[in-house]
């Protein structure tokens, strides 16, 4: 058993804790002695811990009953879930509107009531849209160019209405996550790019101009143990951008090129194509707020990631990258049907 003596609030509801980066921090959580409820839809599987800590509710944020019955007795919830990137909008418009802000409110106003003391929203530095700006901050305007964009960043004031002494809100800001866990999403640039140079030795970059910011999925998910212990004058009604690395998308290639050539030297050389692209999202994060206010600095690289990737196809823990829908969103809503 491990000693929770140590953390703030002890029991936490996690949504969407089946997902790319709920399963690793729904571990991690668990590992560190926590009391955790995952409320999930397990449209891509369930393969967290059988942990005598851990409770999984297969439900819908939707649904408030469900809801209720995840909030209860809950002393913080950390807010993932979500249909995540913008083909998936395109995908089901109305499916993704409500679930990524119509309920939005109503699940953070159950939270407050059933006496939930924090609240942590994962947004997302997508919200920022296309700057030239050498530095997005915290304060930059938000300029969505897609509806989940958009419907990102209109959950945040929604937020801020609840906020009261005992109700600590904050908001994170993540860049596009890379890296391995064991519900992988191979939709994502480095992991999309890691995918075909291990796979098909030859990755095709698209545009490769536009700058990315970067984050490995386990420096995400230490901000979010972070943030639900830190102090709540420090963390109460703010905004945190959450990244690291921002590198254009040519430069990713040449890093996945690289690593796997390293890891894998019996592939040989990795191809590298270009073809013009229409996704013209562009933005270099700032994410020195974190860093200042509440200590957090990333301890692991783009590379650390790919070679997490590498290692894991090595090892036939990605087994049918390309064919399997599990991997991908969008064709994981097509094959269930999902609405």
């Amino acid at each position: 058993m491990v000693d929770n003596g140590s953390v703030r609030f002890p029991r936490v509801l996690v949504t969407g804790g089946a997902g790319y980066v709920g399963h690793v921090l729904t571990s991690q959580l668990l590992a560190k002695g926590y009391e955790v409820t995952v409320l999930d839809r397990l449209w891509y599987g369930c393969r967290l811990p059988n942990s005598p800590r851990l409770r999984v509710l297969e439900g819908d944020i939707r649904d408030m009953a469900s809801v209720c019955e995840a909030v209860r007795g809950q002393n913080a919830v950390l807010h993932l879930a979500c249909i995540s990137n913008d083909a998936s909008y395109e995908l089901d418009e109305n499916l993704s509107k409500t679930v990524n802000y119509d309920c939005f409110e109503p699940l953070v106003a159950a939270a407050k009531r059933a006496g939930v003391r924090r609240f942590v929203y994962c947004s997302s530095s997508s919200v920022y849209g296309v700057s030239d700006s050498p530095n997005v901050t915290e304060d930059h305007p938000l300029v969505p160019l897609t509806l989940y964009n958009k419907f990102k960043g209109l959950c945040e004031p929604l937020l801020w209405k609840h906020m009261s002494d005992d109700f600590t809100c904050v908001t994170l800001r993540p860049a596009t996550i890379c890296g391995y866990s064991p519900r992988t999403r191979l939709d994502l640039s480095v992991n999309i790019l890691t995918n075909h140079a291990v796979n098909k030795g030859v990755i095709t970059v698209f545009g490769g101009g536009q700058m990315r910011p970067n984050l490995h999925i386990n420096d995400m998910v230490d901000a979010y143990e972070l943030v639900l212990n830190a102090p709540a004058e420090k963390i109460h009604g703010q905004v945190f951008n959450i990244g690291f690395q921002n590198r254009s998308i040519s430069d990713l290639a040449g890093i996945v090129k690289r690593i796997v050539e390293e890891e894998i030297p019996a592939l040989g050389p990795i191809q590298i194509t270009t073809t013009p692209s229409d996704d013209n999202r562009s933005y270099h994060v700032n994410s020195d707020k974190v860093s200042r206010v509440l200590g957090f600095q990333p301890k692991r690289t783009i590379e650390d990631a790919v070679r997490d990737l590498t290692r894991a196809f090595r090892n036939h823990l990605l087994p049918n990258s390309f064919e399997d829908h599990w991997y991908y969103n969008v064709r994981t809503m097509k094959h269930i049907g999902a609405k």
